[in-house]
């Protein structure tokens, strides 16, 4: 049996992207004994089994500060957990995982290593922050020592390359379950659902799904609403830091009776209300794929988005992209107007928005289910274990 450490800041019961393909991806590959080294944000069992990964949790709560000593914290206990388990690879999910690993290397531990890009923020905020540019030659060594490097989008491969990874990077994409996104409520089922929220599902619904945090530009969504007809909703499930900003907008442009802020629902949960609602918008100012579209597309609902950063993988628009068959309307960052022009053409025009997301689900369906996703990933897993 082999057996891989992962390094993750976050995972179960956390649930971002990362977290998320992390489970779908384990629990898919057979024959690999999979450790996860992972910030304890409070009340979480130090270790435990979950799914098929054997679960180390080190430090105590969510605070900066235990978020930036985690790399040291998680570099000692991973020594301790490799003297007892002797893995036989290294798993850094996002290039922040990098440090751990590379002060592992420091103290003459040498594993082959796999380093996941992930990450959704910028390349600006990622590594030329003040705080982080005295440490670019650290993560730069951890680049270039990789065994291999998997991006989740192009976007993002190319960041390998800006930080000196000399080999080929692999390209894979996260994923959806396809089957359980696939069945749409029945018109008296979405009407029981919304009632139970004190929401009118008599019109539109316009949904999205993200943290609320200013990369998301869920603020622009708000601002587009304002601009449509009365009887579109705007549903946000999600929490985040610019919460109460996005309250105090709702309620400056007097839109606090159509915007209604959810929080964070179970992933599990999420397609219930995808099911229910009727277009996915999220306009993001970046981002390094967007689980969140790929399940709406699933889920048969149009998709308003940009095409910043890896979106432009999947995301197709008409006038964008006249040589690719369209999987969805693309609007510019910050772009409101966009966004409400954009929504009433969906709705003035029911027969071609029909066509655009059947053309979206087809292209979930064979490119980005996790049973596909996890059979990529377990070919990169047997080219990093083959010469141990």
């Amino acid at each position: 049996m082999k057996r891989v450490l992962v390094f993750s800041l976050a995972y179960l019961p956390h649930t971002g992207g990362a977290e998320v393909a992390l489970k779908e991806i384990t629990d898919r590959i057979p024959g690999i004994e999979f450790h996860v080294v992972t910030l304890n944000f409070g009340g979480e069992s130090r270790e435990e089994k979950i799914g098929s990964v054997l679960v180390h949790r080190v430090g105590n709560g969510a605070s900066y500060l235990a978020k930036i000593l985690f790399p040291l914290r998680a570099a000692r206990v991973a020594r301790r957990l490799h003297r007892a388990h002797q893995f036989d690879a290294l798993w850094a999910m996002m290039s922040y995982m990098l440090f751990p690993i590379m002060l592992l290397r420091f103290s003459g531990v040498r594993t082959p290593y796999l380093l996941t890009l992930q990450e959704g923020d910028s390349w600006q905020h990622m590594f030329s922050r003040w705080f982080i540019l005295p440490l670019r030659p650290l993560l730069s060594a951890g680049f270039r020592h990789a065994s291999e490097v998997q991006a989740i989008s192009t976007y993002l491969a190319q960041w390998a390359k800006k930080m000196g990874y000399p080999g080929r990077v692999e390209v894979v994409p996260n994923g959806c379950d396809t089957t359980r996104f696939a069945t749409r409520f029945p018109a008296e089922d979405r009407r029981a659902f919304w009632s139970e929220k004190h929401i009118d599902s008599a019109g539109t619904i316009l949904i999205t799904t993200s943290r609320l945090v200013r990369k998301n530009a869920v603020d622009v969504v708000i601002r587009a609403l304002a601009l449509l007809p009365s009887d579109v909703q705007f549903v946000i499930l999600g929490e985040g830091e610019e919460r109460s900003s996005l309250a105090k907008l709702v309620n400056d442009l007097g839109v606090s009776k159509r915007a209604h802020f959810l929080g964070s629902i179970p992933n599990l949960e999420t397609v219930q209300y995808l099911h229910a609602s009727d277009i996915f918008v999220r306009p993001s100012r970046s981002e390094g794929m967007g689980n969140s579209f790929i399940e709406a597309m699933a889920a048969g609902l149009p998709v308003i988005a940009t095409q910043e950063g890896g979106i432009a993988d999947f995301l197709f628009d008409a006038k964008r992209n006249p040589d690719k068959e369209t999987t969805g309307w693309a609007v510019d960052v910050d772009s409101p107007e966009q966004i409400a022009a954009a929504v009433k053409e969906i709705l003035s025009n029911p027969e071609r928005a029909a066509r655009v997301k059947e053309n979206a689900k087809k292209l979930v369906a064979e490119n980005y289910d996790w049973n596909l996703i996890a059979r990529r990933m377990k070919a990169l897993f047997d080219r990093l274990l083959e010469n141990r």
